[in-house]
């Protein structure tokens, strides 16, 4: 069995993922139907409690094992959804994360505001998992461009670009702009897909997506030299997803390294490639060395300053 990547796969997930050799795949990435009535082309969203949870079952499995010993499995859903989906994994993976989304949603009547998506972060094994830190640019003010945050007279101990994503991500945000969207009820921003993407893979590794949709996953993959597979039940979503991925012909670099770009800002960079970029972020030690240093061991005020660092951004 060979593993045919770059292609969508037209059909039934289950039956497409059973054409998929063991331990092949990078990184999973499912944002299954919700299973609340949405209108999905041609599929059914709504299935019985039992129903919906034994198929659930059949693929979160089918994911694990086509995943690598060093991959991970990712999972997109509301938070009802996600408890169920953690039962099982807990037993074929490993827990290494809940990412809350920051998302606003509908009210929905004596209950709290549901205000968050969660994404799912689970190892295929317990060591040795493929990850990145991801840094974000700095929050600003979008009026007077000043900091959000107060760093209480520690400035100067900022990263030089921005900061590290913690699992709470409240910096990108819902497809909002009907300009913006497809023909699909449930299309996710194409940076959160790729900040998804830096954070568990290396160019050149293999990301499939069971519910591709209208390719937000494989896109987010093809962009950053990443190879991708995805399998699409509706023959619309399928042709509409081939049609933007025949459309990308470069990847999306700065100096050479993929990033995630949003409105020609960078808004993800895996930790150690920012540190190929940007200056150098002293500890609080190395900068009292060298205030010491400036002003001179002997008493005496140094004819050496400390430079300045001012970031000429071309983008």
């Amino acid at each position: 069995m060979y593993l045919t990547v770059n292609k969508i796969l037209l059909g039934d997930c289950l039956e497409s993922l059973a054409t998929i050799p063991n331990n092949t795949i990078d990184v999973c990435f499912a944002d299954p139907p919700f299973n609340l009535d949405k209108k999905y082309g041609s599929s059914n969203d709504r299935l019985p409690l039992d129903d919906y949870i034994e198929w659930c079952e059949k693929w979160l499995l089918e994911l694990v094992r086509v995943t690598k010993p060093t991959g991970s499995i990712l999972v997109h859903n509301i938070p009802k959804w996600l408890t169920y989906y953690a039962t099982i994994l807990n037993k074929h993976a490993h827990f290494r994360h809940w990412i809350a989304w920051d998302a606003m949603s509908a009210p929905l009547g004596k209950t709290l505001l549901p205000a968050h998506y969660g994404i799912l972060f689970y190892s295929k094994e317990p060591k040795g998992t493929k990850f990145y830190e991801i840094r974000a640019p700095h929050k600003k003010c979008r009026v007077c461009d000043a900091y959000l945050k107060d760093y209480g007279g520690k400035k100067d101990q900022m990263h030089p670009f921005g900061f590290l994503v913690s699992d709470v991500w409240t910096d990108i945000h819902r497809i909002r702009h009907a300009s913006r969207r497809d023909e699909h009820p449930c299309q996710l921003p194409i940076h959160l897909l790729e900040r998804l993407v830096l954070m568990t893979t290396d160019v050149g590794d293999v990301v499939l997506d069971p519910f591709l949709g209208t390719g937000t996953t494989a896109i987010a993959a093809k962009k950053l030299q990443r190879n991708y597979i995805g399998i699409e039940l509706d023959p619309f979503y399928y042709g509409v997803a081939q049609k933007k991925l025949d459309e990308i012909k470069e990847p999306t670099l700065y100096q050479g390294y993929p990033v995630s770009m949003f409105l020609g800002k960078i808004q993800s960079i895996r930790d150690c490639d920012a540190a190929e970029l940007f200056p150098k972020q002293l500890t609080s030690t190395e900068k009292k060395r060298k205030k010491s240093a400036a002003n001179g061991d002997n008493g005496h005020e140094s004819t050496e300053t400390e430079p300045t660092i001012q970031l000429t951004w071309p983008f």
